[in-house]
């Protein structure tokens, strides 16, 4: 008989995880309390329950005897989890210290000092305080709850008045009503990131990623238009960084899952920010899978189901530096208003360079003023690789003169398309 494993969770890129678990034989089914959250599209089953309502979801795992739980990608989801699977004896990646760690903005910056590893400056504001800035730091500020993501509830503010009132609106969008409020790292800085595999206990770095920003979207919180693999500061973070992290990592005692850990670099500094404990958005696990041959969404399935997290050759196959191959994520941005025409999609899946693309949106759908400014503004993520980086300059200049997405005026929707990376940056 098929195992069950109920997932928490059903945005866009929750999907992508439920369609590999169907496709691995298993019932799968997706709690959520949004009937029509996409990831139950294709879910064998499916429960409109919300995934903080721990007591609900433990009832729901006995009446349906399930063998595992396991979290998709929200980082709010991840503290429920953990309960949810002690109360049930299931196999469960997160520690109680990591879940301090990494599902809040405030216990990150707590193991960051206590660990020696550079954090963004800056204070925490609750809604019994007075509204002040933070000593040494001049606006423009940026401010955001400590606990929610994808750009939720985040701003930049460029003067008094417009600080004072997102701090209040931001109070409004944390559960534990704190808003921090750092210093703006602005355009000059460069943004990468660090993708980790916890495996018996061990942190291995498996993959680095530079990213490029939209900046042309006002004081919303700036969103990705792409990606690049390895990081231009692979060799830099791997000296500088990875070692006093790799020590935050194992005072948490995580012994299994994956991690992503963004960063500002300025004067070739790293600003530590916003750790995902779980899979990513980014999916840097789609190109992993594909060079490097192992799939972090099947490793977690197992392990929900029997607590075996990965092959013993996993050590072997991990290559942060890609196996020599440079690979790319594309972001298609859209403006807000209805979609009536998407062109050239089908000539993008089957380029040489395209191993898959997140689809988020089709025509008829509308995209709300509202999500301008957040991940849920995203059409497609692209997933390209090469054997170099000037092949994935030219497959991202392909998919710009492919796609055409269009609203009802036959406007193009596309708010800015990710620019060639400079080659020299990126020749290793």
């Amino acid at each position: 008989m098929a195992k069950k494993l109920i997932i928490l969770g059903g945005n866009p890129e929750t999907g992508v995880l439920v369609d590999i678990a169907v496709s691995m034989g298993i019932h799968t089914i997706v709690v959520d309390p949004n009937p029509d959250a996409p990831a139950k599209k294709n879910a064998t089953e499916s429960f409109d329950i919300d995934g903080f309502d721990v007591d609900a979801i433990v009832n729901l795992a006995k009446k349906e005897e399930v063998d595992g739980i396991l979290v998709g990608v929200a980082d709010i989801l991840v503290k429920p989890y953990r309960e949810i699977c002690n109360k049930l004896g299931f196999p469960c990646y997160a520690t109680e210290k990591a879940v301090e760690a990494f599902c809040s903005k405030d216990g990150y910056k707590k193991y960051c000092a206590e660990h020696g590893v550079q954090d963004i400056p800056g204070i925490y504001l609750t809604k019994n305080d007075s509204i002040r800035k933070p000593k040494g730091l001049e606006l423009p500020l940026m401010v955001k709850p400590v606990d929610s993501g994808g750009g939720v509830g985040m701003k930049i503010c460029r003067d008094e008045e417009d600080y004072n009132s997102t701090v209040e609106k931001a109070l409004k969008f944390s559960k534990k009503g704190v808003v921090l409020v750092e210093k703006y790292m602005d355009e000059h800085c460069d943004d990468m990131s660090a993708y980790y595999t916890f495996k018996d206990g061990i942190p291995y770095l498996s993959a680095t990623f530079d990213r490029t920003l939209t900046r042309i979207q006002g004081n919303s919180s700036p969103i990705a238009l792409g990606t690049v693999y390895p990081s231009k500061y692979t060799k830099s973070f791997v000296e500088k960084v990875h070692p006093k992290l790799s020590e935050l990592f194992k005072s948490t005692g995580v012994q299994t899952g994956v991690i992503n850990v963004q960063f500002f670099v300025e004067n070739n500094e790293f600003y530590s920010y916003d750790p995902g404990f779980r899979l990513q958005g980014e999916a840097p696990h789609i190109h992993l899978e594909h060079i490097n041959g192992f799939d972090h969404r099947k490793m977690l399935i197992n392990y929900a189901l029997t607590g075996v997290f990965g092959e013993d050759d996993f050590a072997e196959k991990n290559d942060y530096m890609m196996r020599g191959k440079s690979a790319c994520s594309v972001w298609v941005l859209l403006k807000a208003g209805k979609i009536d025409s998407i062109q050239g999609l089908d000539d993008v899946k089957s380029h040489k360079n395209v191993n898959f693309v997140v689809e988020r949106f089709k025509v008829g759908d509308t995209v709300k003023d509202e999500w301008v400014g957040t991940e849920r503004q995203v059409l497609f993520r692209i997933y390209t690789d090469a054997d170099s980086i000037v092949d994935i300059n030219k497959t991202i200049e392909d998919i710009k003169n492919t796609l055409k997405i269009t609203d009802a005026n036959g406007d193009d929707m596309v708010i800015e398309w990710l620019k060639p990376w400079n080659t020299k940056d990126y020749i290793f």
